[in-house]
């Protein structure tokens, strides 16, 4: 009878660990990354910096892009309606 309780007791303190460690994993994360002395990891770090800021640029010209889109799709289209209509009215 002790046998299961000690197992219980056991899987209680195994899941209490696991949730106290993942409660204190997020603080962790949120600190900036202090330098690395491997350089591999630097390597790694850098790219990942690169690459955001590259993302960060193709966001800002595809926001210009579309805007710059819609203004010729309004141009088109207000051409179009004109010749529609024009080509009613005679």
């Amino acid at each position: 009878m002790n046998r299961p309780k000690g197992v219980v007791l056991l899987v209680a303190i195994a899941i209490a660990t696991n949730a106290w460690a993942q409660a204190a994993a997020p603080a962790d994360q949120g600190a900036a990354q202090p330098a690395h002395s491997d350089e591999i990891v630097k390597m790694r770090m850098e790219v990942a910096a690169a690459n955001k800021k590259y993302d960060q640029k193709v966001a800002a010209a595809r926001k210009v892009f579309d805007h710059k889109k819609a203004e010729a799709a309004k141009e088109r289209d207000a051409a179009i309606a004109a010749a529609h209509h024009g080509a009613s009215a005679q």
